[in-house]
């Protein structure tokens, strides 16, 4: 499966001098892919998106005239914001025609043994989140791009500045605003990891057996399920609400799943998620959201095109 690496954001980066020569070349570049990666990612939500802007920058780092590049590690996040910037203009107009709800690109997260701190694991696990990713899909291009790289990549705001051409008070400006409409979108809580484990485990037992009474236990009355096919495979075409539209739908899912279905638990977006696989095949994703004890909204994930880096 392929794997989101750990960014390296929060972490002191050891800068390297641009070099002349092509190794050299390549191998700051790969120093510094891990970020860059991860802010492409978190700009844009798709995988395939992320490595198109990621493979630019290197055209663009590979040509660049050393003698302007001082700073590796600013210059190629600045290339590489500015691309994501002019990608997600360009997608989002696509994704007015979207079939159904959009979310995110899963993907398998490792976040590594180089990330031992707890607060910063946690961190890199909430920029990542298919929850906190949704919500940045209602910013503009600058918003979502000064909040990646404040709040996931811990950036300070003159950097910003001059990676997005703005002044310091207007990246401020947009600071502020990003900040206010991802907490209005998404309102923050504290899970335990632990628990979050066990209400997913149950979850998927209670799907998988077509329990219903399991499934309202674990439900909030207010449940939301929001799916995306993108109209390639069956799936709700507008958000469901309620407990029981909800827990009764999944157990229609449950009954018509494929005899030869492989339930498996994965780490995705930062959060433990149910893969289904189908004669091998990612077929679903499956991830729930948990507020005070209940899960309060389901991510089902079935087009096909966000599932290929999830194969095995």
């Amino acid at each position: 499966m392929r794997r989101v690496p750990h960014d390296g954001a929060m972490a002191t980066d050891t800068e390297t001098g641009p070099g002349t020569d092509a190794d050299t070349i390549a191998r700051v570049f790969e120093e510094h892919r891990p970020v860059l990666t991860g802010v492409a990612y978190r700009m844009l939500g798709r995988v395939a998106d992320a490595e198109d802007v990621v493979q630019e920058a290197w055209l663009r780092w590979s040509a660049a005239d050393r003698a302007d590049v001082r700073e590796p590690r600013a210059y190629l996040v600045r290339v590489t914001t500015r691309l994501a910037v002019d990608r997600l203009r360009q997608a989002q107009a696509r994704r007015e025609a979207y079939v159904g709800p959009w979310l995110p690109e899963p993907v398998v997260t490792d976040f590594g043994p180089t990330v031992p701190d707890t607060a910063e694991r946690a961190v890199l696990a909430d920029s990542v989140s298919l929850a906190v990713l949704v919500v940045l899909e209602t910013l503009s291009p600058l918003e979502r791009a000064v909040f990646v790289l404040r709040e996931a990549f811990g950036f300070p705001y003159a950097e910003i500045a001059a990676t997005l051409d703005r002044s310091q008070a207007a990246v401020r400006q947009l600071a502020g605003r990003a900040r206010r409409h991802v907490d209005e979108g998404r309102p923050r809580y504290d899970v335990d990891p632990a628990e979050r484990r066990d209400l997913t485990a149950r979850f998927l037992a209670a799907a998988a057996d077509g329990d219903l009474e399991e499934l309202l236990a674990l439900l909030a009355p207010d449940v939301r399920l929001i799916g995306d096919s993108g109209g390639k495979a069956k799936a709700p075409l507008r958000v469901m609400e309620t407990a029981g539209k909800v827990g009764r739908f999944l157990c229609a899912v449950a009954r018509n799943a494929a005899a030869n279905a492989d339930f498996r638990t994965v780490e995705i977006n930062g959060a433990p998620a149910v893969l289904v696989l189908v004669d091998g095949e990612p077929d679903t994703v499956f991830q729930v959201d948990v507020v005070d004890g209940r899960i309060r909204c389901v991510y089902l994930v079935r087009n096909p095109d966000k599932l290929v880096s999830l194969k095995p």
